[in-house]
């Protein structure tokens, strides 16, 4: 079977003319991924979006209701950085649906991918930097809740912090956070995940991938998860408006070959989520985010 991908074309959603953050980008990928051949249609699987039991495994339940219905006051709107829709609150549970399926067709098929995902900043009763439900924290604990993983580890490699993620899934010592980040950026106040590495500005692809090879093939080791969850954000890289580090394409492309080998080597199932990325150029953007399932297309296929 070739690699599962996973979309939806709510993962799309409208905001304000001029908005910085890249929300088209999510539907472009879907275009690449075609268009430069990486996947067929048929490789698509329609996600279905999160519910309330699934999302309040790891969110206050009155925090996701206020934002469902739209009555989250304006501070905490702010914070989060978009103003609140319709469409976006579907699109919120569409992405975090996308995370639980991909999470469910990689331990079908040691392998999945979705077209969205990494919404780490978010915490149990708050969302912050563009980030409203976390995908990863409440995929890890509902792949355990449903006994289809007892140990998961969360591979964070987005140039921020998982601040969100390390805080909600702290007191849990079977879901183990993961984060390598550049020091010197959002968010300015870390939280402690399980292993953070944290890095220097400017860091380039020989030296990110050094420091990579340091850590994670003894933390696969160590940790022997029964499932891995991959953030594979692309703002490591140089032209990343928002990233701080010097990582090109190929290094990015370099690292998710490293990463996915290095877990279907031991046959740890992986899905993995686009993360961050920002840039005007959203086709470029959207490209870059396609390195990783051009990766996972190579690994399923050796696999």
């Amino acid at each position: 079977m070739p690699l599962p991908i996973v979309y939806s074309p709510d993962h799309v959603a409208p905001l304000p003319e001029g908005h910085r953050f890249p929300m088209a980008k999510f539907g472009k990928v879907y275009e690449w991924l075609v268009r430069d051949g990486v996947a067929t249609l048929d490789q698509f699987h329609l996600s279905q979006p999160a519910t309330m039991e699934q999302v309040t495994l790891c969110h206050d339940p009155a925090y996701v209701r206020a934002y469902l219905d739209g009555t989250l006051d304006a501070r905490a709107m702010r914070r989060i950085g978009f103003p609140w829709s319709e469409r976006l609150a579907r699109r919120t549970l569409s992405a975090l649906g996308s995370t639980l399926q991909t999470v469910e067709l990689a331990l079908q098929h040691g392998l999945a991918c979705s077209t969205a995902g990494g919404t780490h900043h978010a915490f149990r009763d708050f969302g912050a930097g563009f980030c409203i439900f976390n995908d990863l924290a409440v995929a890890a604990r509902w792949a355990q809740q449903q006994g289809l993983a007892r140990r998961v580890l969360i591979i964070d490699l987005d140039v921020h912090q998982g601040d969100g993620t390390a805080s909600i899934l702290g007191d849990d010592a079977d879901l183990v956070t993961f984060s390598m980040h550049c020091d010197a950026n959002f968010p300015f106040h870390k939280q402690q995940s399980d292993y953070d590495v944290p890095l220097p500005v400017g860091m380039d692809d020989d030296a990110y991938l050094a420091e990579l090879a340091k850590w994670l093939p003894d933390l696969l080791t160590q940790v022997r998860p029964d499932l891995v969850l991959y953030d594979a954000g692309v703002d490591p890289h140089g032209d990343d408006v928002l990233g701080k580090l010097a990582l090109t394409d190929a290094g990015l492309l370099r690292r998710d070959r490293f990463v996915l080998e290095q877990c279907v080597r031991r046959s740890v199932p992986v899905a993995t989520v686009i993360g961050g990325g920002y840039s005007k150029d959203i086709d470029a953007l959207a490209r870059r985010h396609t390195l990783v399932h051009r990766a996972a297309s190579e690994a399923h296929r050796l696999a």
